[in-house]
């Protein structure tokens, strides 16, 4: 598988002369302090793990990222979007929330296991974890990636990926029609025509295998799972999304150019895309 206080001593003084002598004025000289709100992220994680009998033992983690200069509730909403029913977005909150939801995921996996467990004759971990990495702020664009994956049971773990980027400015989630106007079946002709241009890394006995040979789909949708920087607009889809599970997870790019014509006015001039 392939994350001033800005003061300005604008201290404008006046001084008067006169003629013959100088003279001072009464009026105390003015400073006027600008004071801009530093962007801060801190984050919280609870890891924890108990044994459920001789052969199976569950673990748990979670990491949250913590906004304290965010306010805007309905972007708060936006960004914990995955963690249904966070009333507390403080470090402490969003602490408690977690411990809450390790504490659910334990009950249920016992609560559930007491007709199967039994049969579960050799040692096994069972897991469900969830991460919230923050990859970029550009031009006040934060793109955050959410990774979740588990297991319980059977040949292999499973994971997926989601991307977004929120708007600070705006206190909004962006959406693909912020960006472009393009029509979705010439954006998914392109994600065609450039499937390869990232490849996974699969290999097999003759090298590198590329993504189009594990296309389970005939169209590749443009989905809301998109993140992007000063070059290129990328589609992300986790594994199974689009094509074999062997294929990991695959990133798509588009280009500026491949979108000339279409881009937002607003996002162009705010992303200085020439």
């Amino acid at each position: 598988m392939k994350n001033t206080v800005a003061v300005f001593a604008l201290s404008s003084f006046f001084v008067f002369t006169a003629c013959k002598k100088p003279e001072t004025t009464n009026k105390s000289m003015k400073t006027e302090t600008l004071t801009v709100q530093k962007f801060v992220v801190d984050s919280v994680t609870v890891d924890d793990s108990i044994k459920l009998g001789d052969s199976l033992s569950l673990g748990f983690s979670s990491k949250l990222l913590v906004f304290p200069t965010l306010k805007d509730k309905k972007l708060l909403d936006s960004i914990y979007f995955n963690h249904k029913g966070i009333k507390d977005f403080s470090k402490q909150g969003l602490k408690t929330f977690l411990e809450k939801d390790r504490n659910d995921y334990f009950a249920s996996v016992k609560n559930d296991s007491k007709d199967w467990l039994s049969t579960i004759n050799f040692a096994q971990k069972w897991y469900t974890s969830s991460d919230i990495n923050l990859k970029s702020n550009y031009n006040d664009y934060m793109h955050i990636e959410y990774l979740g994956s588990s297991y319980e049971g059977g040949a292999h773990d499973n994971y997926g990926f989601s991307e977004r980027v929120f708007d600070l400015k705006n206190n909004k989630k962006v959406e693909l029609k912020d960006i472009t106007s393009i029509p979705k079946k010439k954006i998914e002709q392109l994600l065609m025509k450039n499937i390869n241009k990232m490849n996974s890394g699969t290999t097999d006995e003759n090298g590198t295998v590329n993504n189009s040979e594990m296309l389970l789909v005939d169209v590749i949708p443009a989905t809301e799972n998109f993140y992007f920087d000063e070059k290129n607009l990328y589609f992300h889809y986790s594994p199974y999304e689009i094509a074999a599970f062997a294929a990991g997870d695959i990133v798509i790019p588009v280009s500026w150019e491949d979108l000339k014509g279409t881009l937002n006015p607003q996002f162009k001039e705010r992303m200085k895309i020439k």
